[in-house]
Parts: structure tokens; sequence; C-alpha cells
């Protein structure tokens, strides 16, 4: 562990308070700046237009994500016949590589044969094509919507896995007492889930804070940076700008705001273990 996390963790550190670029990569005494690394990029546009972005995207996905995951659950949880294989079938989006999924996407949502375009030109909704990746909005919307697709499976299968832990008698013996479904599904399902529901949310919102190949496959931060992520803004200073220093800053600071959740998130499951 120390290797292999504590190592990078670390080195990242440390660079981010040095001055590298491509002249004093390989000098043996990189100048020391501080934090001076962090207060220039806390000053730049891009870097705050990143974090709301990211804020964004997460925030949205998650939501739309675990409404319909749960009640993708809660539908093959009634057992009718092939209920199995079809929920096996809908694992496949979570299964396949992102860059093959954002690939599709940035098919599907392209202005001249994207089959979104044809799909709304047949029903009347648009009359001409839509740049779906050419403007800010519309480009965030098509993120936010191809992230969705890929997650919908996760949050199914362990919503799923949860709900086979609730004894039968509990809802038979609510049913008898005169509950209704909506009852027994606020009062009985949703509090015995609550540490499943937990970590779908807490893992799902790591996983979607650090996305990084969907965004640089589908709009590579653009048009004009408004998709970046801080994922694909530290990959820029670092690989495309050749400031190493401040993209290993923009990592750390996407590195601290995943510590605090995990914290706020194992503090929580601590507070919630002593109670009982």
């Amino acid at each position: 562990m120390v290797l292999l996390v504590g190592y990078p963790i670390v080195s990242n550190f440390i660079l981010s308070i040095q001055d590298v670029t491509v002249t004093t990569l390989n000098a043996l005494g990189k100048p020391l700046v501080g934090l001076r690394n962090f207060q220039t990029l806390l000053a730049d546009g891009v870097l705050q237009r990143s974090i709301g972005n990211t804020f964004v995207f997460t925030v949205c996905c998650i939501v739309f994500q675990f409404a319909i995951g749960f009640a993708l659950a809660l539908f093959f949880n009634r057992g009718f016949p092939l209920a199995k294989p079809v929920r096996g079938l809908l694992m496949i989006p979570w299964m396949i590589p992102m860059t093959v999924t954002a690939l599709m996407f940035k098919f599907m949502f392209s202005s001249n044969v994207g089959i979104i375009n044809q799909f709304f030109q047949a029903c009347g909704i648009i009359k001409s094509p839509v740049e779906w990746l050419l403007e800010p909005r519309s480009a965030m919307f098509s993120l936010i919507v191809a992230n969705i697709w890929i997650g919908i499976p996760f949050n199914m299968i362990l919503l799923s896995t949860g709900l086979t832990t609730i004894p039968n008698d509990v809802k038979e013996a609510a049913a008898m007492d005169g509950a209704s479904k909506r009852q027994s599904f606020l009062f009985i399902t949703v509090p015995m889930l609550k540490p499943v529901i937990e970590s779908v949310l807490i893992l799902g919102f790591i996983y979607t804070f650090k996305v990084f190949d969907l965004v640089f496959v589908m709009t590579n931060g653009g048009p004009v940076n408004s998709t970046h992520l801080l994922s694909t803004y530290s990959y820029k200073l670092s690989f495309v700008l050749f400031k190493y220093s401040q993209g290993a800053a923009t990592a750390n600071i996407l590195f601290l705001i995943l510590l605090a959740v995990s914290i706020f998130y194992l503090k929580f499951v601590y507070d919630d273990r002593r109670a009982e």
C-alpha cells in the first residue's frame, strides 16, 4: 500500500509545490514555489469552471442513475419470467469499455449522421440538426446522458442484491397489519436498504467525480473548455500545456475533495454503528 498508493500521492504533492515544466523536468534541483501553483489555479477561470462542471456532472448523473437503477431493481425483484436474463442483459452498458461507449455516443450525438437528431427530426421536435457536442450546454447534457446510461446497471445490480436480503416475513407481517405497498416501501424497504443505498451513493459519487475517458473521447473538454472536469483539466495542464506542477495541483484538488467525501462517509457509517 505504501509503494502503490502512498508513494504516488506523496510524489504528486511534492510535484505540485514545485515549478516543473519542460525546461526543468530533468533538472536535479527543481525550484520550490510553495502554494503558488494552487493560487494561480484558483485565480484561473477554467479551473473554477472545471470544479463547477465536475459537481454538476456528478450530481446530475447520480440522481438519475440512482432513481432509474432503484426503479429497475424493484421491477426485477418482482420475480416474473425472464427477469434474471433481462437483468443480465441490462448489465451490458456497464461492462462495455468506457472508450467504446464514448465513441458510440459521440457518433449518436453527431450533427449529420447521429441517430439523436434523426429521431427528433422524425418526431417533429426539431427542424434542423442540432450541434450537440459543439455548444457548451448541449455538450454537457450529452456527457451526462452518456454517463447515466453507463451507471444505471451498477446501481441496479447493487440495489437488487440488497433487496434480496430483506426477509419476506417482514413484508407479509406488515401486510397483515394493514400496511399499504407505499407504506411498506417507505417504512420497511428503504430503512432496511439504508446501508446499501449509502454505499451505492458514495461509490457512485467517487466513480463519477473522477470520470476522465468519457469526456476525453466525446468532447476533450470543449467547446472552449466548457466541459472540462477536474480530471480532464489536470490532463490538459500536464500533457498538453506541459505545466506539470499545475496539473499535479489540479489532481491534488480532486484528491482532497474525494478524501473529504470518503472521511464523511466513514464517519457517517461509524456513527450509525455506534447508534445501533
